[in-house]
């Protein structure tokens, strides 16, 4: 154990950085492991040997070193350093399973991916990889300095995105008693006081399986009717789409064609449509569930 090492450092390589080093970074900084004004880039091992961790460099991966680097010959895993840091996060309990599958899921398999040349490159879709690779100066020839100024901005932006995932998954589960008790409550269509996330979480909870259609709940200052999926691997299509002549129409055509004086919008996919009030949203549902049974 070298006694000098500094409390919250980081050491990673220095030159042109990559989405994995940037995003290990960013999560020992979002667990309050790192400060960011203590992260050295640099390849010289006497420096990395005073960093607490050390990413992307130095040849090691041992994890009760804080040592996550990937290059060496004798590591034959899949990880990046991204992936190593996740792991480790969860292998010290600051992740639990369940948020380490969604950071995992959500994000750092693809980061593995990229850096590991084994992601798919497909036209016209940019990888959050691609997106930071981005932030690396244009010019190869820089200076180290602008190679540096560039990390610290892509880190910044990285830390970002990792809190902006943290927080909406921890808002996802922090509705999922109500969603349970609503699951248990209805069975043609489920009804929300306030809206909220309900589609992951609603097949998690053996949502397949559940005889619901449809769900209704608040949309800004209005009432939404929307179709359930088959599963959520299906989740661009319904169990049962709304009245085929509703496609597309808007307001006055709407409301003409479904008697329903509060109608606003019908998706042409007929999958949502949106209704002034709760009441309104319930005749449509109401004449959609009709129109089926006749």
């Amino acid at each position: 154990m070298n006694k000098n090492k500094v409390a919250k450092s980081c050491g990673t390589h220095d030159g042109t950085f990559h989405a994995d080093e940037v995003t290990a970074c960013a999560l020992l900084t979002l667990f309050d492991l790192i400060d960011i004004d203590k992260i050295v880039r640099t390849r010289d091992l006497e420096v990395l040997a005073n960093c607490e961790y050390v990413c992307d460099v130095g040849g090691v991966y041992d994890p009760s070193q804080k040592l996550f680097d990937h290059h060496q010959a004798n590591y034959k895993g899949s990880f990046s350093s991204a992936g190593m840091v996740l792991k480790y996060l969860e292998s010290t309990h600051l992740l639990q399973p369940h948020e380490y599958k969604f950071l995992n899921q959500s994000l750092i398999m693809g980061v593995d991916a990229h850096d590991n040349g084994q992601d798919l490159l497909i036209p016209g879709v940019c990888s959050f990889s691609q997106i930071v690779s981005n932030f690396t100066p244009i010019k190869y020839d820089c200076s180290e300095q602008e190679q540096t100024d560039a990390f610290f901005k892509s880190l910044q932006f990285v830390l970002g995105h990792l809190r902006r995932l943290r927080e909406r998954f921890q808002y996802t589960q922090s509705c999922r008693q109500q969603i349970a008790e609503c699951m248990q409550k209805y069975h043609e269509c489920l009804f929300f006081d306030r809206s909220l996330p309900w589609l992951e979480t609603f097949f998690e909870l053996n949502g397949t399986t559940h005889p619901a259609k449809f769900i209704i709940m608040p949309s800004g200052e209005h009432w939404k009717l929307r179709g359930i999926p088959p599963s959520y691997q299906e989740r661009m299509k319904v169990r049962q789409p709304l009245p085929k002549e509703w496609a597309g129409l808007l307001g006055p055509e709407l409301k003409a064609i479904s008697g329903i004086s509060g109608a606003i919008f019908c998706h042409k996919g007929l999958f949502v449509s949106v209704w002034e009030t709760k009441q309104d949203a319930i005749k449509a549902l109401e004449y959609t569930l009709q129109q089926t049974k006749e």
